[in-house]
């Protein structure tokens, strides 16, 4: 999969590091090892952070940026680290999606990166262009129906969007049947080796919980 970064990103973000973790893995229900991680991480959490501090996190703040640059509310269209953080914080329960979906959501809560996980057997073409969501494009974000993506940073493939930093695409999410796994991490603060900590940390996940060698990492720019 070959991965674009468009002149509309680079405008608006020229330091941006990508990263795309590429495995072969067994997904399940559920792990509860896996969620003991993910319960640790958030009782540290509520210790360290608030809802307002968590915004200054370098990732979060530089993905608020680009939105704002964009033409995008980061408060109304929040993005996904974002939305799991302050979850938590707030003392809600997070989402038991499944084990891989779970995951991703670990991996980006622990590093404030939004990072999209997909089954990459249902991307159309062998290209990704992360561009900048249109007016009236259509996008059906999971669980979310038919989301405004204008303004949005955005992945597409041949056939049209399937990643944003605020929600992922119905049509290539991550599902119990998925043994084919893309992940892109979003550094939108230029921070090239946290982004390969980042990216590594998932593959050592992908290790523990899911079959799997970890793949391959590969960054882009």
């Amino acid at each position: 999969m070959q991965i674009i970064v468009s002149n509309e990103i680079e405008q608006v973000c020229p330091g941006f590091v990508g990263a795309a973790v590429e495995a072969h893995v067994v997904n399940s229900q559920y792990c509860p090892e896996l969620w003991q991680e993910i319960h640790a991480l958030e009782a540290r959490f509520r210790q360290e952070l608030t809802t307002e501090s968590l915004k200054e996190q370098s990732g979060i703040a530089a993905t608020r940026r680009v939105y704002k640059a964009c033409g995008k509310d980061p408060s109304r269209y929040r993005p996904a680290s974002e939305q799991l953080i302050r979850r938590m914080l707030q003392g809600k329960e997070l989402y038991q999606i499944d084990t891989l979906v779970d995951l991703v959501n670990l991996a980006s809560i622990a590093y404030g990166y939004s990072i999209g996980g997909f089954n990459a057997d249902k991307f159309v073409g062998d290209t990704l262009t992360l561009g900048i969501g249109k007016e009236g494009e259509p996008y059906e974000g999971i669980g979310r129906g038919q989301l405004n993506i204008a303004g949005l940073p955005v992945y597409r493939d041949a056939e049209g969007g399937v990643g944003t930093p605020t929600s992922d695409h119905e049509r290539t999410k991550i599902t119990l049947d998925t043994t084919h796994l893309v992940v892109l991490i979003n550094g939108y603060d230029g921070q090239e080796e946290r982004v390969l900590a980042n990216a590594h940390f998932i593959q050592d996940l992908l290790r523990k919980y899911c079959q799997s060698n970890g793949g391959t990492v590969t960054l882009y720019r």
